[in-house]
């Protein structure tokens, strides 16, 4: 299986690819919506328009649901921008770069899907501050992800971002329908071991001039 791909058949001449993704992200039957799931992990995403659900874990990452509703097609990324030392710090248009390539390969799966750029939305969900000891990196999310659709003219149609607890996501494409569970701090020790690993990852990348994102 070629690295990020799905492995699927490729499709009749006219037709759609079914879902994309990008990383090592896990497909299951989720029992209680009795229905596909792929859950993805940070540096992935996922992108169908079959009807299933895409479920994700975010701590000081954001996660940004984009559908086009006429299409009924949509997708999910989960990413975090590398830290930097100060605004003027050069990392940060490193970290610009980073989170506007993290959108694009999910805007640009959808509309090879048949999606429109014009008829795209979006919700958005993440950016805690669940990292004690780091700078508010979730914050710095937060602030790229609106930042970002704003400039790109795409309506944020609902959003869950910040406090102090990460949380489990549920988006369902066909409809847009998001269901969020607040997490206990019992779980903070696995994300925040998942999120520096991430963030390690980034750091090791981070000189090479083709912002590779995804692992």
């Amino acid at each position: 299986m070629s690295p990020g791909r799905s492995s699927r058949p490729e499709p009749a001449h006219g037709s759609r690819m079914p879902s994309f993704m990008r990383g090592k992200a896990s497909s299951y039957f989720d029992r209680h919506f009795q229905r596909s799931a792929m859950k993805i992990l940070p540096g992935e995403f996922y992108a169908t328009h079959r009807d299933e659900v895409i479920v994700t874990v975010l701590g000081s990452c954001v996660a940004a649901c984009l559908m086009d509703p006429v299409a009924m097609v949509g997708g999910m990324n989960h990413f975090m921008l590398p830290l930097s030392r100060r605004d003027q710090d050069p990392d940060v248009f490193f970290a610009a770069r980073y989170g506007a390539a993290a959108m694009e390969y999910l805007i640009n799966e959808l509309l090879r899907m048949g999606a429109q750029r014009d008829r795209l939305v979006a919700k958005a969900f993440g950016g805690g501050k669940v990292m004690e000891g780091l700078s508010d990196v979730g914050s710095q999310n937060i602030l790229f992800v609106r930042t970002y659709l704003q400039q790109e003219g795409i309506p944020l149609w609902a959003e869950d971002l910040g406090g102090a607890r990460p949380r489990k996501v549920y988006f369902f494409p066909h409809s847009g329908q998001v269901l969020v569970k607040r997490l206990e701090q019992a779980h903070n020790r696995t994300i925040l071991e998942r999120e520096v690993s991430y963030l390690e990852h980034v750091a090791l990348n981070r000189d090479g001039s083709d912002v590779e994102l995804f692992t």
